[in-house]
């Protein structure tokens, strides 16, 4: 089976962890590599002890975690390596070798260290992790290594050193050893950075644990906004489709759209009542702040997405035409007006999104909450997806959402891990798959969508796609993009229909239940149909 080795840039712990336990319930081999920001993490049988200052004084989180070892610290500059993997059983059998495993991530750790000029590293005695002259009267620790077998699976891993603050070692007593020094390459004087780690740890793993071969996928690099289509950092070279570069340019503004992407303008007498209600009420649809192509079908049918916590969103996506002036406080009769909308137009199914609202304290979780429960009141029968932001992680925040019980919990990933700086500055890659991840491990079906045409390859979707199944995603919906103003990022290229046709072969292969996919489709487009189909395979 193929290793899928994902380097995600910096990432909460909890967003990562979120990411691992949803994967390590699965069968696909990942390597998740990245940094977090300030945080004690305590094995099992870790004492508190261990940590010697008060974490909130020095800005630093502690997360008591399902792994060996004691305290260990987690920060910038360090590269983590979580490894979810199927590991051999003992003689065949139906149980990991637990020291073996431990002793081969040490070896990569050891391997990727010479590749990186500091060879004099290897095992201390007994004590866990990889050490700088271990045979010497001065070991240096170097990397700490922590995992968790269950059977045949893995997760947890390693934290290299690489130019780390050492001085966050000197406020725990680190792995609960009193009387051994911490180091890291930049201490022992070389000069390698982040990348530099994660491509050589990446090559070692992709021979040690990537028998049916591997590939990788980046987030962008480096503090600037790359440009769209830039493919530094990943593995393999991607196909030419799709990228910007010397022989390909973004469509014009002006340009023609191909005929599978125009909408004939069609305002019929369903289409009228449907906005009478709306407009009357006062509420506003995404059909009409984001401008969807599908506005006319979907009205004439009947049936709309509507957006609560008002109509102003406190990111600026590069796809979105949403308003992004400062926000207006928070409407508290809008969840009844919304569930009395949905009486009147009779629906089945009901779809609700929200603009982003990191302004509030729980991003504006509590609006969902109260508009599912207000047109389960009026409606008991009506079916309720939600599409939500990411409430930037917030475990209360989403826990809040996740208690209403929708019958579906949308959240978008909406493009490829190396574009998602450029497209959605305001998120993230891993923190999308963890709020996904979350929401599944809570008993909700999950869906997601994603943008095609905004520089991203083939290869990239489909390595999106896997990671949106990796999470247990029940469905997902892929479109093409459109740009809404000469402000906004430009198309990269027009995908046919056919291409839409092989994602959605790419995505059923990778076990997703339903994927809906073709140049026109948004993430709540067909969304009942979508939720039925999904259903029916359950």
């Amino acid at each position: 089976m193929s290793l899928r080795i994902r380097w995600l840039g910096r990432v909460s712990y909890g967003d990562a962890l979120a990411c691992q336990q949803a994967m390590f319930a699965g069968r696909d081999q990942y390597l998740l590599l990245l940094e977090h920001p300030h945080v004690f993490t305590l094995g099992l049988r870790g004492d508190e002890a261990n940590i010697l200052v008060d974490p909130k004084e020095v800005g630093a989180e502690v997360v008591r975690v399902d792994r060996g070892g004691d305290v260990t610290y987690h920060g910038p500059g360090q590269l983590v390596g979580y490894p979810v993997l199927t590991v051999a059983g003992k003689r065949g059998g139906g149980m990991a070798d637990t020291v073996a495993y431990v002793r081969s991530v040490e070896q990569l750790v050891i391997d990727a260290l010479g590749d990186l000029g500091l060879g004099n590293c290897g095992r201390l005695g007994d004590y866990p992790g990889v050490w700088v002259d271990p045979d010497s009267d001065n070991p240096r620790k170097i990397a700490a290594i922590g995992v968790r077998l269950n059977r045949t699976r893995s997760m947890h891993g390693f934290a290299l050193n690489v130019d780390c603050d050492l001085d966050w070692f000197g406020r725990i007593v680190p792995c609960g050893i009193v009387d051994k020094a911490v180091t890291s390459l930049a201490a022992e004087g070389r000069r390698a950075t982040l990348r530099d780690a994660v491509d050589a740890v990446a090559a070692r793993a992709a021979d040690r644990w990537g028998g049916g071969g591997a590939d990788r996928a980046d987030v962008a690099w480096g503090r600037g906004h790359p440009a769209v289509g830039d493919t530094a950092g990943t593995c393999a070279a991607p196909g030419g489709a799709g990228t910007f570069g010397a022989d390909a340019a973004p469509v014009g503004i002006t340009e023609r759209k191909p005929e599978w992407m125009r909408v004939a303008l069609r305002t019929g007498p369903e289409f009228t009542r449907l906005r009478s209600t709306l407009h009357g009420r006062d509420l506003v649809t995404v059909c009409e702040e984001a401008g969807c192509p599908n506005i006319y079908e979907c009205w004439n049918e009947g049936t709309a997405t509507f957006m609560i916590n008002g109509d102003r969103c406190t990111r600026a996506c590069g796809f979105c035409l949403v308003d992004t002036r400062r926000p207006l406080a928070a409407d508290p009769g809008e969840p009844e007006r919304v569930a009395d909308a949905v009486a009147d137009m009779g629906l089945d199914y009901a779809v609700v999104t929200a603009v982003a609202r990191d302004d509030l304290p729980d991003g504006g979780a509590a609006g969902f909450a109260a508009t599912v429960a207000a047109i389960r009141r009026r409606t008991p029968h009506v079916r309720v997806e939600v599409l939500i932001p990411d409430c930037k992680g917030d475990p209360d925040a989403l826990g809040t959402i996740f208690e209403a019980r929708p019958e579906v919990l949308n959240h978008n990933i909406e493009t490829v891990a190396r574009l998602q700086r450029t497209v959605r500055p305001s998120a993230g890659y891993a923190r999308s798959l963890g709020v996904l991840a979350r929401a599944k491990a809570a008993g909700l079906t999950t869906k997601s969508s994603v943008i095609v045409g905004l520089g991203e390859t083939d290869e990239e979707v489909a390595q999106t796609l896997a990671d949106l199944a990796a999470v247990g995603t029940d469905i997902v919906a892929v479109g093409q993009y459109l740009r809404p103003t000469v402000k906004h990022l430009p198309v990269a290229r027009w995908v046919p229909p056919g291409t839409f046709d092989e994602y959605r072969a790419v995505g059923t292969s990778l076990g997703i239940r339903h994927v809906e996919a073709g140049p026109l489709t948004r993430a709540s487009h067909h969304a009942q149909h979508a939720h039925e189909q999904a259903v029916a395979l359950s």
